[in-house]
């Protein structure tokens, strides 16, 4: 059984109590941001991979908001049927909200049961199910850009700030290759306000959040070892300066948890490292 610090109790009731949270205008921001952007980078619209869970139901709503094609695409690998079931249901809706959004599905399971088989396995296994698991990721980001190809599209992500910038929760040229990030400037908590002020699906909304790669239905708290408002609370403190010795009982297992995923997965959230070479060290020919 978990125990909850009064303040982690406390920091939770104030992000889903905010009164600050302007979702109707943050709505229309992100709205006008995607739609701008499209406009300048002169692409036709958006694919959007649908998971069944929420940070993927609001990215779509945000972009089918724009009226430019939206296309839904549903990627099941082994995927367990509460996910399939969510992710049906909210695009049956998007579609009956709005006339641009069309879907497709692509069953992705022979695809990665065939890479199984080709290549070598692991006796360590729990290095070979994360090595698998982000396979998946990323053979789902091969056929978003796939479509997106044969389209004219731009993929959009569906990462949040706490997954994008702060834990790093997310799979590098998976999920975490995109073309560009609407909802990465919120938190989970801000998402899931977002996402209940645009009638995202109730059953979308109550679930677990889940990156539904292992095949069942473990949580991302099940992985992390805390949940999102946890995080957030977490992501917050560092920025605030704090160490984990400034935290006793819970609040130091949480921080510490943020602390060394923010740190080892560095590598996802910064630019590609270039090997600069000195000027002096280059012939250039005139």
């Amino acid at each position: 059984m978990q125990i909850y610090s009064y303040r982690l109790i406390n920091f939770h009731k104030k992000m889903t109590n905010s009164s600050t949270f302007q979702s109707e205008k943050i709505n229309q921001h992100i709205v006008k941001w995607l739609l701008d952007y499209a406009t300048n980078a002169k692409v036709k619209g958006f694919v959007v991979g649908i998971s069944g869970g929420i940070d993927s139901a609001l990215t779509s709503t945000l972009c089918a908001q724009t009226g430019l094609p939206t296309l839904c695409v549903e990627m099941p690998i082994h995927q367990s049927p509460s996910h399939v079931n969510r992710a049906n249901e909210h695009i049956d809706q998007l579609k009956n909200r709005f006339p641009n959004v069309f879907n497709e599905r692509a069953d992705l399971t022979p695809i990665f049961e065939t890479f199984k088989n080709q290549v070598p396995s692991s006796e360590n296994e729990a290095v070979l199910n994360l090595s698998l698991a982000n396979t998946r990721a990323r053979l789902r980001m091969t056929t978003l850009y796939y479509f997106a190809g044969l389209h004219g599209f731009l993929v959009a992500g569906t990462g949040n700030k706490v997954e994008d910038f702060g834990v790093g929760f997310f799979t590098k040229y998976g999920d975490g290759g995109v073309d560009i990030s609407p909802i990465a400037d919120l938190m989970k908590s801000e998402v899931r306000e977002l996402a209940t002020f645009l009638k995202v699906p109730e059953s979308i909304l109550k679930a677990k959040p889940t990156d539904g790669l292992f095949g069942d239905d473990r949580s991302d708290e099940d992985q992390i070892g805390a949940n999102y408002d946890e995080l957030e609370w977490a992501m917050l403190q560092m920025e605030k300066g704090k160490k984990a010795e400034d935290f006793s009982g819970r609040e130091a297992i949480v921080f510490s948890i943020y602390k060394r995923l923010n740190t080892i997965n560095q590598h996802k959230m910064n630019p590609i490292p270039v090997c600069e070479i000195p000027y002096n060290l280059k012939k250039y020919i005139k």
